[in-house]
């Protein structure tokens, strides 16, 4: 396991692809960033299944968080006033419209800027 979380996300999906692009340059989170395709996904302790339906940010200790919890940690962890939203996304009431927020937009993402049809299917579909 690294010394460093790691985000894993989907590198099929062109709105994953582009927001996760967007964290590296715009907030620099303090991580090791990979697409669940070329991750060991065994190594990190996930599934596929878990790792095609919502991104993901494991500690270095194997801790696992998905969905709308693993932007917040993604902001916690970079440098400057980002560690407050992502602070807030984990408190009652954020935490939950947070996660109803990911939730609409995971679902759709396909519908959204740089998203293409083929983010919505599983990916033993996928072109």
């Amino acid at each position: 396991m690294s010394n460093r979380p790691v985000l894993v996300y989907d590198g099929d999906c062109g709105f994953c692809t582009t927001s996760v692009r967007f964290a590296e340059r715009r907030i620099r989170p303090r991580c090791t960033v990979t697409p669940w395709q070329f991750a060991d996904l065994d190594a990190l302790g996930v599934t596929q299944e878990r790792a095609e339906h919502e991104v993901l940010w494991i500690t270095p200790a194997g801790t696992v968080y998905g969905g709308a919890q693993a932007v917040a940690k993604l902001l916690m962890s970079a440098r400057g006033g980002w560690a407050v939203p992502g602070a807030l996304l984990t408190l009652p009431p954020f935490r939950q419209l947070a996660h109803v927020v990911y939730r609409l937009v995971a679902d759709n993402r396909h519908r959204m800027p740089g998203g293409t049809a083929a983010c919505s299917l599983p990916s033993h579909l996928r072109p």
